[in-house]
Protein backbone atom coordinates (compact mmCIF):
# COMPACT_ATOMS: atom_id res chain seq x y z
CA UNK A 1 0.00 0.00 0.00
CA UNK A 2 1.48 3.31 -1.07
CA UNK A 3 1.67 6.45 1.01
CA UNK A 4 0.34 9.75 -0.24
CA UNK A 5 2.60 11.18 -2.92
CA UNK A 6 4.62 14.16 -1.66
CA UNK A 7 3.57 17.23 -3.61
CA UNK A 8 6.13 18.52 -6.06
CA UNK A 9 7.59 21.96 -5.53
CA UNK A 10 5.23 24.61 -6.82
CA UNK A 11 2.28 22.21 -6.99
CA UNK A 12 1.50 21.63 -3.34
CA UNK A 13 -2.13 20.76 -2.61
CA UNK A 14 -4.19 22.97 -0.33
CA UNK A 15 -3.11 22.99 3.29
CA UNK A 16 -5.42 21.22 5.74
CA UNK A 17 -8.26 23.17 7.29
CA UNK A 18 -11.01 22.31 9.72
CA UNK A 19 -14.22 22.73 7.74
CA UNK A 20 -16.18 21.62 10.75
CA UNK A 21 -16.81 20.44 12.14
CA UNK A 22 -39.26 25.15 6.31
CA UNK A 23 -39.39 26.65 3.02
CA UNK A 24 -41.76 26.25 0.09
CA UNK A 25 -40.95 23.26 -2.14
CA UNK A 26 -40.14 24.23 -5.72
CA UNK A 27 -42.09 23.95 -8.88
CA UNK A 28 -40.94 21.42 -11.43
CA UNK A 29 -37.70 22.48 -13.20
CA UNK A 30 -37.10 22.95 -10.92
CA UNK A 31 -28.14 20.66 3.97
CA UNK A 32 -20.28 20.70 14.89
CA UNK A 33 -19.14 20.25 17.11
CA UNK A 34 -17.88 23.63 18.19
CA UNK A 35 -15.72 25.12 20.87
CA UNK A 36 -17.09 28.54 21.76
CA UNK A 37 -14.95 31.32 20.34
CA UNK A 38 -14.77 34.48 22.39
CA UNK A 39 -16.61 35.55 25.49
CA UNK A 40 -19.48 36.88 23.43
CA UNK A 41 -20.56 33.47 22.15
CA UNK A 42 -23.81 32.20 23.56
CA UNK A 43 -24.94 28.61 23.25
CA UNK A 44 -26.59 25.60 24.74
CA UNK A 45 -25.53 22.01 25.16
CA UNK A 46 -25.48 20.09 21.88
CA UNK A 47 -27.69 17.22 22.97
CA UNK A 48 -30.35 19.51 24.33
CA UNK A 49 -30.35 21.68 21.24
CA UNK A 50 -30.56 18.91 18.67
CA UNK A 51 -33.14 17.07 20.67
CA UNK A 52 -35.51 19.83 19.62
CA UNK A 53 -34.72 19.51 15.92
CA UNK A 54 -37.78 18.84 13.83
CA UNK A 55 -38.75 18.34 10.25
CA UNK A 56 -41.89 19.74 8.66
CA UNK A 57 -44.17 17.55 6.60
CA UNK A 58 -42.06 15.60 4.15
CA UNK A 59 -41.74 16.82 0.58
CA UNK A 60 -40.61 14.76 -2.39
CA UNK A 61 -39.02 15.77 -5.66
CA UNK A 62 -41.74 14.34 -7.88
CA UNK A 63 -39.06 12.65 -9.98
CA UNK A 64 -39.62 9.16 -11.31
CA UNK A 65 -36.02 8.66 -12.41
CA UNK A 66 -32.64 10.34 -12.15
CA UNK A 67 -30.64 11.93 -14.97
CA UNK A 68 -27.09 10.71 -15.67
CA UNK A 69 -24.43 11.91 -15.63
CA UNK A 70 -25.97 14.12 -13.02
CA UNK A 71 -23.60 14.97 -10.15
CA UNK A 72 -22.48 18.59 -10.69
CA UNK A 73 -22.21 18.11 -14.47
CA UNK A 74 -24.66 16.94 -17.10
CA UNK A 75 -23.47 15.45 -20.37
CA UNK A 76 -24.21 18.79 -22.02
CA UNK A 77 -22.07 20.54 -19.39
CA UNK A 78 -19.16 18.18 -19.98
CA UNK A 79 -19.44 18.61 -23.72
CA UNK A 80 -19.48 22.40 -23.37
CA UNK A 81 -16.32 22.33 -21.26
CA UNK A 82 -14.53 20.07 -23.72
CA UNK A 83 -15.61 22.09 -26.74
CA UNK A 84 -14.66 25.45 -25.25
CA UNK A 85 -11.25 24.22 -24.09
CA UNK A 86 -10.63 22.62 -27.48
CA UNK A 87 -11.41 25.92 -29.16
CA UNK A 88 -9.10 27.82 -26.81
CA UNK A 89 -12.01 30.04 -25.77
CA UNK A 90 -11.81 32.31 -22.74
CA UNK A 91 -12.54 32.06 -19.89
CA UNK A 92 -12.62 28.25 -20.16
CA UNK A 93 -9.07 27.88 -21.44
CA UNK A 94 -7.80 30.14 -18.65
CA UNK A 95 -9.57 27.97 -16.11
CA UNK A 96 -8.31 24.81 -17.79
CA UNK A 97 -4.70 25.94 -17.59
CA UNK A 98 -5.05 26.34 -13.82
CA UNK A 99 -6.94 23.04 -13.50
CA UNK A 100 -4.55 20.99 -15.63
CA UNK A 101 -1.52 22.27 -13.68
CA UNK A 102 -3.00 21.25 -10.33
CA UNK A 103 -1.36 18.46 -8.33
CA UNK A 104 -4.52 16.35 -8.28
CA UNK A 105 -5.20 16.60 -12.03
CA UNK A 106 -2.10 14.65 -13.04
CA UNK A 107 -2.40 11.15 -14.48
CA UNK A 108 0.94 10.51 -12.73
CA UNK A 109 -0.61 11.08 -9.32
CA UNK A 110 0.41 8.25 -6.97
CA UNK A 111 -2.64 6.65 -5.38
CA UNK A 112 -2.65 7.08 -1.61
CA UNK A 113 -5.32 4.48 -0.72
CA UNK A 114 -7.26 2.53 -0.18
CA UNK A 115 -7.34 1.94 3.50
CA UNK A 116 -9.56 -0.37 5.51
CA UNK A 117 -10.26 2.29 8.14
CA UNK A 118 -10.52 6.07 7.89
CA UNK A 119 -10.55 8.01 11.17
CA UNK A 120 -11.26 11.73 11.26
CA UNK A 121 -11.51 14.01 14.29
CA UNK A 122 -10.17 11.53 16.83
CA UNK A 123 -6.46 11.21 17.53
CA UNK A 124 -4.66 9.48 16.01
CA UNK A 125 -6.30 10.06 12.66
CA UNK A 126 -5.78 7.30 10.13
CA UNK A 127 -6.39 7.31 6.40
CA UNK A 128 -8.12 10.69 6.48
CA UNK A 129 -5.63 12.62 4.37
CA UNK A 130 -5.25 9.66 2.04
CA UNK A 131 -8.98 9.59 1.37
CA UNK A 132 -9.41 13.28 0.62
CA UNK A 133 -6.28 13.31 -1.52
CA UNK A 134 -7.63 10.42 -3.56
CA UNK A 135 -11.15 11.84 -3.84
CA UNK A 136 -9.76 15.04 -5.31
CA UNK A 137 -7.53 13.12 -7.70
CA UNK A 138 -10.30 10.77 -8.81
CA UNK A 139 -12.63 13.65 -9.61
CA UNK A 140 -10.04 15.84 -11.30
CA UNK A 141 -8.67 12.98 -13.39
CA UNK A 142 -12.22 12.06 -14.40
CA UNK A 143 -12.76 15.61 -15.66
CA UNK A 144 -9.37 15.60 -17.39
CA UNK A 145 -10.31 12.35 -19.11
CA UNK A 146 -13.45 13.84 -20.55
CA UNK A 147 -11.74 17.02 -21.72
CA UNK A 148 -8.63 15.44 -23.23
CA UNK A 149 -9.70 11.91 -24.14
CA UNK A 150 -6.45 10.67 -22.60
CA UNK A 151 -7.17 7.24 -21.17
CA UNK A 152 -4.33 7.63 -18.66
CA UNK A 153 -6.60 10.02 -16.76
CA UNK A 154 -9.54 7.62 -17.04
CA UNK A 155 -7.61 4.72 -15.65
CA UNK A 156 -6.13 6.83 -12.87
CA UNK A 157 -9.63 7.85 -11.74
CA UNK A 158 -10.87 4.26 -11.93
CA UNK A 159 -7.81 2.90 -10.11
CA UNK A 160 -8.53 5.25 -7.22
CA UNK A 161 -12.24 4.40 -7.10
CA UNK A 162 -11.62 0.65 -7.23
CA UNK A 163 -8.85 0.89 -4.63
CA UNK A 164 -11.19 2.37 -2.04
CA UNK A 165 -14.08 0.12 -3.05
CA UNK A 166 -11.95 -2.94 -2.43
CA UNK A 167 -10.38 -1.79 0.82
CA UNK A 168 -12.67 0.50 2.81
CA UNK A 169 -14.69 -1.04 5.62
CA UNK A 170 -15.05 1.70 8.26
CA UNK A 171 -15.17 5.47 8.58
CA UNK A 172 -15.03 6.50 12.23
CA UNK A 173 -13.90 9.19 14.64
CA UNK A 174 -15.57 12.25 16.11
CA UNK A 175 -15.92 13.78 12.64
CA UNK A 176 -16.91 10.65 10.74
CA UNK A 177 -19.99 12.40 9.33
CA UNK A 178 -17.81 15.14 7.88
CA UNK A 179 -15.45 12.67 6.24
CA UNK A 180 -18.30 10.66 4.77
CA UNK A 181 -20.20 13.71 3.57
CA UNK A 182 -17.43 15.89 2.18
CA UNK A 183 -15.28 13.16 0.68
CA UNK A 184 -18.27 11.09 -0.38
CA UNK A 185 -19.66 14.00 -2.39
CA UNK A 186 -16.40 14.46 -4.32
CA UNK A 187 -15.96 10.72 -4.88
CA UNK A 188 -19.55 10.42 -6.11
CA UNK A 189 -18.85 13.11 -8.72
CA UNK A 190 -15.90 11.08 -9.99
CA UNK A 191 -17.93 7.86 -10.00
CA UNK A 192 -20.72 9.49 -11.98
CA UNK A 193 -18.41 10.75 -14.74
CA UNK A 194 -16.56 7.47 -15.07
CA UNK A 195 -19.71 5.33 -14.94
CA UNK A 196 -21.35 7.12 -17.83
CA UNK A 197 -18.38 8.23 -19.94
CA UNK A 198 -15.49 5.88 -19.15
CA UNK A 199 -13.67 3.83 -21.78
CA UNK A 200 -15.57 0.74 -22.90
CA UNK A 201 -14.84 -2.26 -20.74
CA UNK A 202 -12.97 -0.27 -18.11
CA UNK A 203 -15.49 -0.91 -15.33
CA UNK A 204 -17.37 -4.17 -14.99
CA UNK A 205 -20.90 -4.33 -13.63
CA UNK A 206 -19.72 -6.25 -10.58
CA UNK A 207 -17.09 -3.59 -9.86
CA UNK A 208 -19.69 -0.85 -10.20
CA UNK A 209 -22.10 -2.74 -7.95
CA UNK A 210 -19.38 -3.02 -5.32
CA UNK A 211 -18.81 0.76 -5.40
CA UNK A 212 -22.54 1.38 -4.98
CA UNK A 213 -22.56 -1.04 -2.04
CA UNK A 214 -19.61 0.81 -0.46
CA UNK A 215 -21.48 4.10 -0.65
CA UNK A 216 -24.73 2.69 0.68
CA UNK A 217 -23.26 0.51 3.44
CA UNK A 218 -20.40 2.71 4.71
CA UNK A 219 -21.10 6.34 3.78
CA UNK A 220 -24.89 6.65 3.93
CA UNK A 221 -25.40 5.45 7.54
CA UNK A 222 -23.03 8.22 8.68
CA UNK A 223 -24.54 11.10 6.73
CA UNK A 224 -28.30 10.57 6.99
CA UNK A 225 -28.43 11.91 10.55
CA UNK A 226 -28.30 15.52 9.28
CA UNK A 227 -26.73 17.28 12.24
CA UNK A 228 -26.63 20.97 13.13
CA UNK A 229 -25.75 23.81 10.78
CA UNK A 230 -22.85 23.32 8.42
CA UNK A 231 -22.01 20.00 10.05
CA UNK A 232 -25.36 18.61 9.01
CA UNK A 233 -25.12 20.24 5.59
CA UNK A 234 -21.96 18.28 4.80
CA UNK A 235 -23.95 15.09 5.30
CA UNK A 236 -26.79 16.46 3.22
CA UNK A 237 -24.42 17.34 0.37
CA UNK A 238 -22.91 13.88 0.48
CA UNK A 239 -26.34 12.28 0.48
CA UNK A 240 -27.52 14.21 -2.57
CA UNK A 241 -24.46 13.40 -4.66
CA UNK A 242 -24.18 9.79 -3.52
CA UNK A 243 -27.87 9.22 -4.23
CA UNK A 244 -27.40 10.20 -7.86
CA UNK A 245 -24.20 8.17 -8.24
CA UNK A 246 -26.04 5.15 -6.81
CA UNK A 247 -29.13 5.87 -8.93
CA UNK A 248 -31.14 5.71 -5.70
CA UNK A 249 -34.24 7.90 -5.87
CA UNK A 250 -35.20 7.07 -2.28
CA UNK A 251 -31.92 8.51 -0.96
CA UNK A 252 -32.26 11.47 -3.31
CA UNK A 253 -35.71 12.28 -1.96
CA UNK A 254 -34.38 11.97 1.59
CA UNK A 255 -31.78 14.66 0.88
CA UNK A 256 -34.29 16.76 -1.03
CA UNK A 257 -36.70 16.65 1.90
CA UNK A 258 -33.95 17.65 4.36
CA UNK A 259 -32.95 20.60 2.17
CA UNK A 260 -36.48 21.98 2.43
CA UNK A 261 -37.65 20.91 5.87
CA UNK A 262 -34.85 20.09 8.30
CA UNK A 263 -34.96 22.59 11.16
CA UNK A 264 -31.21 22.52 11.84
CA UNK A 265 -29.63 22.17 8.38
CA UNK A 266 -32.37 22.99 5.90
CA UNK A 267 -32.01 25.98 3.61
CA UNK A 268 -33.90 28.52 5.73
CA UNK A 269 -31.98 27.48 8.85
CA UNK A 270 -28.67 27.95 7.08
CA UNK A 271 -29.50 31.26 5.37
CA UNK A 272 -31.77 33.82 7.00
CA UNK A 273 -34.76 34.80 4.86
CA UNK A 274 -34.85 38.52 4.17
CA UNK A 275 -31.20 39.22 4.99
CA UNK A 276 -28.99 36.48 3.56
CA UNK A 277 -27.06 36.14 6.83
CA UNK A 278 -25.59 32.66 7.22
CA UNK A 279 -26.12 30.67 10.40
CA UNK A 280 -22.35 30.72 10.92
CA UNK A 281 -21.64 34.29 9.80
CA UNK A 282 -20.79 35.04 13.43
CA UNK A 283 -18.30 32.18 13.56
CA UNK A 284 -15.90 33.01 10.74
CA UNK A 285 -15.95 33.61 7.01
CA UNK A 286 -14.30 30.34 6.01
CA UNK A 287 -17.08 28.21 7.45
CA UNK A 288 -19.70 30.60 6.13
CA UNK A 289 -18.37 30.21 2.59
CA UNK A 290 -18.13 26.44 3.02
CA UNK A 291 -21.85 26.40 3.77
CA UNK A 292 -22.74 28.58 0.78
CA UNK A 293 -20.55 26.60 -1.61
CA UNK A 294 -22.00 23.29 -0.42
CA UNK A 295 -25.53 24.59 -0.87
CA UNK A 296 -24.60 25.62 -4.41
CA UNK A 297 -23.31 22.11 -5.13
CA UNK A 298 -26.62 20.65 -3.98
CA UNK A 299 -28.52 23.14 -6.12
CA UNK A 300 -26.34 22.41 -9.14
CA UNK A 301 -27.03 18.69 -8.94
CA UNK A 302 -30.71 19.42 -8.40
CA UNK A 303 -30.75 21.63 -11.49
CA UNK A 304 -29.41 18.79 -13.64
CA UNK A 305 -32.23 16.63 -12.30
CA UNK A 306 -34.77 19.26 -13.43
CA UNK A 307 -35.30 20.80 -9.98
CA UNK A 308 -34.78 24.50 -9.28
CA UNK A 309 -33.30 24.37 -5.79
CA UNK A 310 -31.37 27.51 -6.71
CA UNK A 311 -34.72 29.31 -6.79
CA UNK A 312 -35.97 27.92 -3.46
CA UNK A 313 -37.47 30.47 -1.06
CA UNK A 314 -37.18 33.31 -3.52
CA UNK A 315 -33.58 32.50 -4.54
CA UNK A 316 -32.53 32.65 -0.89
CA UNK A 317 -29.12 31.18 -1.66
CA UNK A 318 -28.35 34.19 -3.84
CA UNK A 319 -29.12 36.44 -0.87
CA UNK A 320 -26.60 34.43 1.14
CA UNK A 321 -23.92 34.86 -1.50
CA UNK A 322 -24.60 38.59 -1.81
CA UNK A 323 -24.56 39.20 1.96
CA UNK A 324 -21.30 37.30 2.42
CA UNK A 325 -19.58 38.73 -0.66
CA UNK A 326 -20.57 42.24 0.37
CA UNK A 327 -19.10 41.84 3.86
CA UNK A 328 -15.92 40.18 2.63
CA UNK A 329 -15.39 42.94 0.09
CA UNK A 330 -15.09 45.33 3.02
CA UNK A 331 -18.64 46.66 3.30
CA UNK A 332 -20.84 46.90 6.36
CA UNK A 333 -23.78 44.51 6.72
CA UNK A 334 -26.46 44.20 9.40
CA UNK A 335 -26.00 41.30 11.81
CA UNK A 336 -28.73 39.52 13.76
CA UNK A 337 -27.31 37.79 16.84
CA UNK A 338 -30.57 35.86 17.25
CA UNK A 339 -29.97 33.94 14.02
CA UNK A 340 -27.50 31.08 14.28
CA UNK A 341 -27.30 27.34 14.57
CA UNK A 342 -29.73 25.26 16.58
CA UNK A 343 -27.02 24.76 19.20
CA UNK A 344 -25.13 28.02 19.03
CA UNK A 345 -25.48 31.72 18.32
CA UNK A 346 -22.69 34.29 18.03
CA UNK A 347 -23.12 37.76 19.47
CA UNK A 348 -21.35 39.58 16.65
CA UNK A 349 -20.20 39.16 13.07
CA UNK A 350 -17.20 36.87 12.66
CA UNK A 351 -14.26 38.74 11.14
CA UNK A 352 -11.83 35.82 11.11
CA UNK A 353 -11.02 35.04 7.48
CA UNK A 354 -12.64 38.21 6.19
CA UNK A 355 -11.57 38.87 2.61
CA UNK A 356 -10.13 35.37 2.10
CA UNK A 357 -12.41 34.22 -0.69
CA UNK A 358 -13.09 30.54 -1.30
CA UNK A 359 -13.50 29.15 -4.85
CA UNK A 360 -17.30 28.97 -4.74
CA UNK A 361 -18.44 32.08 -6.59
CA UNK A 362 -18.38 31.09 -10.25
CA UNK A 363 -21.02 28.40 -9.75
CA UNK A 364 -23.42 30.88 -8.16
CA UNK A 365 -22.56 33.73 -10.52
CA UNK A 366 -23.08 31.69 -13.66
CA UNK A 367 -26.42 30.34 -12.53
CA UNK A 368 -27.96 33.45 -11.05
CA UNK A 369 -26.57 36.08 -13.42
CA UNK A 370 -25.90 34.33 -16.71
CA UNK A 371 -28.61 31.66 -16.64
CA UNK A 372 -31.35 33.25 -14.52
CA UNK A 373 -30.66 36.89 -15.41
CA UNK A 374 -30.64 38.12 -11.81
CA UNK A 375 -28.64 40.97 -10.35
CA UNK A 376 -25.77 39.85 -8.11
CA UNK A 377 -23.28 42.72 -8.02
CA UNK A 378 -21.19 41.57 -5.06
CA UNK A 379 -21.06 37.93 -6.17
CA UNK A 380 -20.14 39.08 -9.68
CA UNK A 381 -17.34 41.27 -8.30
CA UNK A 382 -15.82 38.44 -6.30
CA UNK A 383 -16.13 35.99 -9.19
CA UNK A 384 -14.41 38.48 -11.45
CA UNK A 385 -11.62 39.07 -8.95
CA UNK A 386 -10.97 35.33 -8.58
CA UNK A 387 -11.23 34.44 -12.25
CA UNK A 388 -9.82 32.01 -13.21
CA UNK A 389 -11.00 30.31 -10.04
CA UNK A 390 -8.50 27.94 -8.47
CA UNK A 391 -8.25 24.86 -6.27
CA UNK A 392 -10.44 24.03 -3.28
CA UNK A 393 -9.33 23.94 0.32
CA UNK A 394 -8.67 20.26 0.96
CA UNK A 395 -11.73 18.48 -0.46
CA UNK A 396 -14.19 21.07 0.80
CA UNK A 397 -15.28 22.64 -2.48
CA UNK A 398 -15.33 21.69 -6.14
CA UNK A 399 -13.14 24.67 -7.04
CA UNK A 400 -12.05 25.59 -10.58
CA UNK A 401 -15.42 27.13 -11.31
CA UNK A 402 -14.24 29.21 -14.28
CA UNK A 403 -13.54 26.01 -16.19
CA UNK A 404 -16.32 23.89 -14.78
CA UNK A 405 -19.32 26.22 -14.49
CA UNK A 406 -18.90 29.10 -16.96
CA UNK A 407 -21.84 29.35 -19.36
Amino acid sequence: MQNAQPPASGSEPPSPADPYGPSTPPNRRRFLKLTAIGAGATGMAGAAGLAGATSAAAVTSGLTSLTHPGVLHSLADLNRIRTKVGAGASPWIDGYNVFAADFFSSSSYVVAGGRETVTRGTSPESGNAELWYDCNAAYQNAVMWYITGDTAHAYKALTIIKSWTNALRTINGADAELAAGIYGAKLAAAVEIMHYTGPAGSWTQSELDATVAMFQNIFVPLINIYGDGGYGLMGLKGMMQIAVACNNLTLFNDAYNAFYTNSCCGLTKLVQPGTGQCCESGRDQGHTQLILGSLAEICQTGWIQGLDLYGASGSLLLSGFEYTAKYNLGNTVAYDAAFGRCNWHWSSMGSDGRGAFKPIYEMAYNHYVKRAGKSAPYTAQVAGNLRPEGAPTQCDQVGFGTLLFSL
